[in-house]
Parts: structure tokens; sequence; C-alpha cells
């Protein structure tokens, strides 16, 4: 009986492998894990975000990002393909294949993700210290949990449910609409 060797691969063997990859994976310390297709509802919702964002940045040192752009959390050894972010860091101009300083990053949950979103995720996003807000947004039911690092580094949580309600992003000083959020997704 053999017992099979698991081989760890290097984060620059990952970056070469996801530029010609069909396919993007997330890496964390030398394990890599194929990312999984969306619902109509959760490809709506990032989209409506990144829209808004967009447009709510335009003429500001900040940019958003969709789901093809990887964040690397340098101290857990890790790439990640977030929903939707935000980086106003000029360093991250430099590098066309990923960014090292979100200061606002979201998740459209799914409900074979949302366990892994909310915890072991949210524990490595955590330790990006350009990160203020993580927000994770429901595709079950209309709610979105914001969470907002507070000075001495702890998060606190606000939820958002109903559509008449604006929710801030208060690193960017945005305020966004959840109807508007959730639009075209008949929740």
């Amino acid at each position: 009986m053999s017992i099979a060797e698991k081989i760890k691969l290097s984060a620059h063997d990952y970056l070469k492998g996801e530029e010609t990859s069909e396919f993007k994976h997330e890496y964390i310390d030398g394990e890599v894990w194929a990312m999984a297709g969306a619902s109509d509802t959760h490809v709506t919702i990032a989209m409506n975000l990144a829209f808004l964002l967009r447009q709510k940045l335009k003429d500001s040192p900040c940019r958003s990002y969709i789901s093809d752009m990887k964040v690397r959390v340098e101290q857990a050894n890790a790439f990640f393909y977030p929903d939707v972010f935000v980086t106003c860091e000029q360093k991250d101009k430099k590098n066309s294949h990923y960014k090292e300083h979100p200061v606002f990053i979201a998740e459209v949950l799914s409900p074979s993700t949302e366990a892994y979103d909310r915890g072991d995720k949210f524990k490595n996003y955590r330790q990006l210290a350009s990160l203020q807000e993580y927000w994770l947004i429901d595709t079950q039911t209309q709610s979105i949990d914001c969470f907002t690092r507070r000075n001495d580094n702890t998060w606190i949580l606000r939820n958002y449910s109903l559509a008449k309600e604006t929710s801030t992003i208060q690193s960017l000083n945005i305020d966004l609409s959840i109807a508007e959020i959730y639009e075209d997704t008949n929740m």
C-alpha cells in the first residue's frame, strides 16, 4: 500500500498557472481550489454593486474590481477572487494580476460558500491592514451584513434588509441603496 504525497504549489507557480487557466482558482498556502459558477441572482447583485461603485468612485483615486481580479493576502500566503472590491492604494496600480490593499470587499453569498465566506475567508481578509469594510450579500433573502473595522481593530456588524434602507461604506464615503443593489433580482 502506498500513500500519495500531497504536493503544495508555490505562489509563483499558482500565479503562472492562473495566467493561462480556463478556470479561476483560489490559493491558500500551497493548496488550490477551483471556483464554481454563480447563479443569475449572484451575478446580478455583484454587477449592480460594481456598477454603483464605479459610478460613485469616478474622478477619485479609488478603483472598483469584479471577480476576475485577485486579492493577495500576504500574511496568509493566499489569493482570493472577491466578488467586488475597491482599492485606493497607488501601489496597487503597479500590479496587473492582483491587488494587495483593498479598503472594501464584498462577497455575494451562495449556499455552498456562505459558511466559508463568513468564517475562514473573513479570517484571512481581516489580516489585510488596509481592509476597512467587508460585506456579505445574501442571494436567498434581501439582506446585507456590513462589517466595519474600528480603530481598536475590532469589527462591528450592521445588517440591512429593507429595500428603502441605505447602507454607507464609511471608508469611501459612499451611500448605496439596498434596492439598487438587489435591482432585477426579484427580491
